[in-house]
């Protein structure tokens, strides 16, 4: 009798071990969230990759590349203005609209005649994708089990890893092509059009749903979500995302600029070092949420963020090709595990009724206006100490993000939005 209790725990145990399984329709919403969000990795090296020749192009000095890049990062800003208005209109409408305005505003990019209109187009474009990639996200984390939602967010924001690796194996391609870097936007494109036929088989997020159905008047003002008692949080948030943006994303627009003027690299090169690291970085972003998952958002935030400033550190100071290529698979990586942590909780920490609107305010907002000043910053910076110092300096901020996830933000593994979300 006894072994037949055992035996009947030991298998209650093993069944309770085993992750949710997926519908056929999560599986394929998990594939079609991959593939969008496969541009903004995509989109985010074009710059990077293309900057170079950009500037040679236009005749742009150093300082103008950090103007440029942050005058299209104001699109990340006012991405805003889509993505807070998922809480009234509904995550499927915003996240076809954003489909949609990408593709067009990537198309046009190709066709700019100067400087100035591939600035704005780009800007444009920005807030298009960056909406896209919000609503991704939190479409992850309504449709997905709580014991899976560390894994989904992971391989969706591998998918933008991809779409890096993608770009970097392509770029040296097309920029030897008649068009040079305009072929880059058209190529980026093509795919775009499948998927926003596809949006037709999308649908509204089970949680949206339930909400909306209650019948309840849903207010969306411009200030509502600092009325209420998440205000502390969305701020809290918006330092976090602040702080970590400063160095990777400026660790990622800035490295071919830093590898060819002040370690003598070619495109070639520099290409065939993107690849590597990309390469390497990529398997190990798809199993990083799953860590997310098993060890906890906090245990795992303490190992991203301080690999993350190392290999920055690397990157930026090693003079051995090497140790920059290994430096940099981890600064790859790193850029893209800590959005992960950082989409991750930004989804989990507010209710259904404010979650757009929260990832609005504190990602798009508050954190990417303050990094806006920083690529200038840090152009102004590299033509007096050069880029290596420059981008190398801002590796800092990650650690205190961290010292902020750890005495700020409560641990969400395995919990479900309505849990994780309370005060």
């Amino acid at each position: 009798m006894s072994g037949s209790v055992e035996a009947t725990a030991g298998r209650l145990a093993t069944e309770r071990s085993r992750p949710t399984p997926l519908t056929t329709y999560q599986k394929w919403l998990f594939f079609f969230l991959g593939v969008a969000t496969f541009f903004e990795g995509y989109d985010l090296f074009a710059l990077a990759q293309i900057l170079p020749n950009l500037r040679a192009d236009f005749g742009l000095s150093t300082a103008y590349a950090g103007v440029l890049v942050s005058i299209t990062s104001v699109g990340n800003v006012l991405a805003y203005l889509i993505v807070y208005r998922a809480d009234r209109w509904g995550r499927r409408r915003v996240l076809t609209i954003t489909i949609a305005g990408y593709t067009i505003f990537s198309f046009l990019t190709a066709l700019a005649p100067d400087v100035w209109t591939f600035a704005f187009l780009q800007l444009c474009a920005r807030i298009f994708l960056l909406g896209e990639y919000a609503i991704a996200m939190v479409y992850a984390a309504e449709e997905f089990p709580a014991d899976r939602r560390g894994m989904v967010i992971g391989v969706i924001q591998g998918c933008s890893g991809l779409g890096a690796i993608a770009c970097v194996a392509v770029v040296p391609f097309l920029l030897a092509t008649p068009l040079g870097w305009r072929t880059v936007y058209l190529a980026g494109t093509i795919p775009l059009v499948i998927i926003a036929i596809a949006r037709r088989s999308l649908r509204e997020t089970s949680r949206f749903s339930r909400e909306a159905a209650s019948g309840e008047a849903r207010e969306v003002s411009f200030t509502r979500i600092l009325r209420t008692p998440y205000r502390k949080r969305v701020f809290q948030m918006a330092a976090i995302w602040a702080l970590t943006f400063v160095c990777t994303q400026n660790a990622v627009s800035f490295w071919k600029e830093f590898a060819m003027a002040e370690r003598g690299f070619t495109d070639g090169q520099v290409g065939a070092t993107l690849a590597f690291a990309s390469l390497v970085s990529l398997p190990l972003l798809f199993v990083t949420g799953k860590m997310l998952d098993v060890i906890g958002r906090r245990r795992a935030a303490v190992l991203i963020f301080t690999i993350s400033t190392i290999s920055v550190l690397g990157s930026y100071t090693a003079t051995s090709p090497w140790v920059i290529s290994v430096a940099l698979a981890g600064g790859v990586w790193g850029s893209g595990a800590t959005l992960l942590v950082l989409n991750t909780f930004t989804t989990e920490l507010f209710p259904t009724e404010l979650r757009s609107e929260a990832f609005a305010w504190s990602n798009n907002l508050i954190a990417r206006s303050i990094y806006l000043v920083s690529p200038l910053a840090v152009g102004l910076a590299a033509e007096e100490i050069g880029w290596g110092p420059a981008v190398a300096a801002t590796a800092v901020f990650p650690l205190i993000a961290l010292g902020m996830i750890l005495t700020t933000l409560p641990e969400t593994a395995g919990k479900e939005l309505e849990e994780t979300s309370s005060l």
